[in-house]
């Protein structure tokens, strides 16, 4: 089978969840590939009207009835671990079963578009969207169309996939739940490890072993690009070494012999640049300027990732630089909400609590006289009873912090787990840390503590995205002259 051929199971595929944003992009992909695409989701949403542009028919609501929505039976019934786990009785798997039509997860179906291709797979616990998403964007630019699959949308490309012409698949692989353990890529960047997602894997140990067995996943003569500055990555780089994978390393403590050394990095009016080390494949040394149009130095390693992964594929170090210091960004990764009342609203998905700083530290560079102000809305009752003191270490990094409810997603409440368990780990002082448990006041209860010259970036997993246009109405509304003590 060619690379873009669709394998015969995916020819007729119906998605449970389809709007979210690994369903929605491996539904593009078979829809580009000449599939027929068929699936639900609970409620209407952009990414659906997207889909239904492309020619997918989609349902809202789950019924028996929607797997009849193609005229005949789907080849496939693509579900999620979150599908199995909040809706075992889902009447769309009743009625599959009952069929006999084969449910697989996403990421089997990922893996299976990605065979034929030159696999390139970027993950990690914390920013593995932005460095597939930059490694996309630059290899674009040098022409060679890769196909992607990334869990955010790129704001040049306006969506998250793309089947391309050319020979390589980006694919961002999430660890979350050790599904990224489908793939057996060409090409593998691993941009940091530290304990996360333990409502699934249940330890560290488990969690960090999953990295270890997705190493050993590696295609045979595979690359591993780790990031020498992270020691969680650092050391299974070292493991990998020693049991003969070949392994390339970025960042500060990086050498530019074994992969791409970064030398310096200097805020550039809200962006930033790079003095980057780097051998190319012929085994010439490269001192190159890397601009990346994003700000924060976290931003800045994962260029280099995106860099030194590009150069790894072949493509030419000039274009590749070009094409990084054009990178549009990534939705929710501090994407710019908008503005009133002199008050800059900024977006992020950040919900761990090394992401929550290195989101922070980034807004700090285009912060200016005012303060910076961040609401922020936990993300699963499990991380926030697991990492409330480590996540009010990070907020503090902030001068005002309004804490929302936590955002439960797949979970039931926990016993005394709510926001409050956060904000009382703020070591800021009490002044300056706020809890607001409902949603309906929360508004309001941000634009009263903001003052114009302010930042304030909106943070979290959930549906915490509402608030910026809800806080810039409420701002507009109120005029120049907001603000309060904080």
């Amino acid at each position: 089978m060619s690379a873009a051929a669709l394998p015969p199971l995916l020819a007729r595929t119906h998605l449970i969840g389809i709007g979210g944003a690994g369903m929605s992009g491996v539904a593009r992909i078979v829809l580009a590939r000449g599939g027929a695409v068929s699936g639900s989701d609970a409620k209407d949403s952009p990414a659906l009207l997207a889909l239904r542009a492309c020619g997918a028919k989609v349902a809202i609501g789950h019924t028996a009835a929607n797997l009849d929505q193609l005229g005949a039976d789907p080849t496939v019934i693509i579900s999620t671990k979150a599908v199995h786990q909040t809706d075992p009785h889902n009447p769309e798997l009743l009625e599959g079963a009952r069929r006999g039509i084969p449910v697989i997860h996403r990421s089997v179906a990922l893996a299976a578009l990605m065979s034929g291709y030159r696999v390139a797979c970027i993950t990690g616990t914390a920013g593995k969207t932005s460095t597939a998403s930059m490694l996309a964007v630059a290899l674009r630019h040098c022409g060679a169309d890769p196909s992607f699959l990334i869990g955010g949308d790129l704001t040049v490309a306006g969506s998250g996939a793309h089947h391309g012409s050319g020979e390589v698949f980006v694919a961002e692989a999430d660890e979350s739940d050790g599904t990224f353990l489908a793939y057996s890529p060409d090409l593998a960047v691993i941009t940091n490890i530290e304990a996360d997602h333990l409502d699934h894997h249940g330890t560290v140990e488990a969690y960090l072993a999953s990295f270890e067995e997705f190493v050993a996943r590696l295609a045979p003569g595979g690359l591993l690009i780790a990031n020498a500055d992270d020691p969680g990555s650092a050391a299974l780089a070292s493991r990998a070494a020693a049991g003969g994978v070949r392994v390339r390393r970025y960042g500060k403590h990086a050498t530019a012999v074994a992969g791409a050394r970064m030398l310096e990095y200097l805020p550039d009016d809200g962006c930033g640049v790079a003095t980057v080390e780097l051998t190319g494949p012929e085994g010439v040394v490269h001192r190159v300027r890397l601009q990346v149009p994003v700000p924060g130095e976290h931003m800045a390693s994962n260029a280099v990732a995106a860099l030194l992964a590009g150069v790894e594929l072949g493509a030419p170090l000039p274009r590749l630089l070009a094409g990084l210091a054009g990178f549009g960004g990534v939705r929710r990764r501090f994407e710019l909400t908008g503005w009133a009342g002199g008050v800059r609203v900024y977006d992020d998905y950040a919900h761990h609590p090394t992401k929550v700083a290195a989101a922070l530290r980034g807004a700090r560079q285009v912060l200016g006289p005012g303060r910076l102000v961040v609401a922020f809305q936990p993300h699963l009752y499990s991380r926030t009873r697991d990492f409330a003191a480590q996540f009010g270490a990070a907020l503090a990094l902030a001068d005002v912090v309004l804490l929302l409810d936590v955002y439960g997603a797949r979970e039931e409440p926990l016993p005394g787990v709510t926001g409050a368990l956060i904000a009382q780990a703020v070591p800021l002082p009490a002044s300056c840390v706020h809890y607001e448990p409902c949603w309906a006041g929360v508004p309001a209860r941000l634009a009263a503590l903001v003052r114009p010259g302010d930042v304030v970036v909106t943070m979290g997993a959930g549906d915490v995205t509402a608030l910026g246009p809800q806080l810039i109405a409420e701002l507009a509304r109120r005029g120049s002259g907001v603000g309060g003590s904080p």
